[in-house]
């Protein structure tokens, strides 16, 4: 059961349902990018850890506008 989840649809549902509930948090990342590490968090507990982070940090700088160098 230790298995990572990496089935990207599945990770970007998630992504977009923590995104949906934390509208403020995710207003906040435009003027502070730090901010998209409380929204991992919400999508790391809400997978119960087994999302694949760096592919979390990716689907939320793409969805909020950021994109982050790799």
């Amino acid at each position: 059961g230790l298995k990572q989840m990496t089935d990207t649809g599945a990770i970007e549902q998630v992504v977009d349902e923590v995104i949906a509930a934390n509208p403020k948090v995710a207003e906040q990342v435009a003027e502070n990018p730090k901010a998209i590490n409380a929204l991992l968090g919400k999508v790391m507990k809400e997978t119960k850890g087994k999302a694949n982070p760096e592919t979390v940090r990716n689907l939320l700088g793409e969805k909020l506008g950021l994109v982050e160098q790799a």
